[in-house]
């Protein structure tokens, strides 16, 4: 049985479509500009059939850079109408710390937005190779900060905002919990980073068992990291596998598909975490291969991803 033999049925479905009209992933395209190009308009096509929602609307910020860094796009989506103060979410986006941007990930802001009824914060950032690490967790910081400090013109609870991102900005969120922690930051109810990329060795079993899914296999994985680390090595606000004492960081809730390479190193932060004292949730899903869920949103599988994130962010809001 190969690797893509593993996938849920459904999923797969998608998958071999985007593979057969780009064969090797979006990794075999080996210039990163251009690779950049096919991302977002692969993105901008997924999202192309979504009409604008009209009970959310969106505003653009600028929050000032670490220590005199370019200031800090911030996209705040805010139900429309709201009654009054919400809950907050700082939400970064991923794409391996050398991709992706605020636009391409803007219809789960929306969707985030509008049924838990919270304001999303949506925080960019700088991508490497151009700005290798610690711009992306700076810039990231920077946004956080600038979200607490604005809470009430915002219309945010400050004391309910948590963080949440996916791949690089699952790895991004856990960076900004311990930046925060160790710099007296501002103190986040929970965190919520979704497979998160987060060390930077790729000695793990999923490091070497996933390397022929399509989507962001150990090799782009290696790719990645020499990107955004520019040949230094790695601490723990890069890569936070690294950090020897996780206590004092939020609860957390970690998901990880079974064909994902970075399975392991997840579930291995997950159970420090909870060794730590630190309470976290953690899900591997069945046969789900790196961001199944949003390549294959109609299968069953994807459908109860969402709704188990849906109701933990319910659950940690109403905490």
């Amino acid at each position: 049985m190969n690797e893509r033999d593993r996938i849920d049925p459904q999923s797969r479905i998608p998958l071999e479509a985007l593979l057969s009209f780009m064969p090797g992933g979006f990794n075999a395209i080996a210039d990163i500009a251009a690779r950049r190009e096919a991302v977002a308009g692969l993105l901008a096509t997924m999202g192309a059939d979504q009409p604008v929602n009209p009970n959310v609307t969106h505003e653009d910020h600028f929050a000032p850079g670490h220590n005199g860094a370019p200031d800090v796009r911030v996209r705040v989506y805010t139900p429309t109408n709201a009654p009054g103060k919400l809950p907050g979410l700082i939400y970064i986006h991923g794409g391996g710390m050398i991709l992706g941007s605020i636009e391409g990930e803007e219809a789960r802001c929306v969707t985030l937005c509008e049924k838990l009824s919270i304001v999303v914060a949506s925080v960019d950032y700088r991508k490497a190779p151009e700005n290798p690490y610690p711009a992306a967790p700076d810039d990231c910081y920077a946004g956080a900060c600038w979200v607490f400090a604005n809470a009430a013109t915002l219309g945010i609870e400050s004391g309910n905002i948590g963080i949440y991102g996916g791949s690089a900005g699952g790895g991004l969120a856990i960076a900004v919990a311990l930046i925060a922690r160790d710099r007296s930051g501002p103190k986040l109810k929970y965190m919520m980073p979704i497979y998160p990329m987060i060390d930077d060795r790729n000695v793990t079993h999923s490091s070497h068992e996933v390397t022929q899914v399509g989507i962001w296999d150990r090799a782009g994985n290696i790719e990645a990291w020499k990107c955004y680390l520019g040949g230094k090595p790695a601490d723990q606000y890069a890569a936070p596998t690294r950090t020897k004492d996780l206590s004092g960081l939020p609860p957390a809730y970690i998901d990880v598909g079974q064909m994902d390479v970075f399975r392991d190193e997840d579930f291995d932060f997950a159970m420090r975490l909870n060794q730590a004292g630190v309470p976290c949730e953690f899900h591997v899903n069945p046969g789900a291969f790196h961001s199944s869920e949003n390549f294959a949103p109609e299968a069953d599988l994807s459908k109860r991803i969402w709704a188990a994130r849906l109701e933990t962010l319910r659950r940690f809001i109403d905490a």
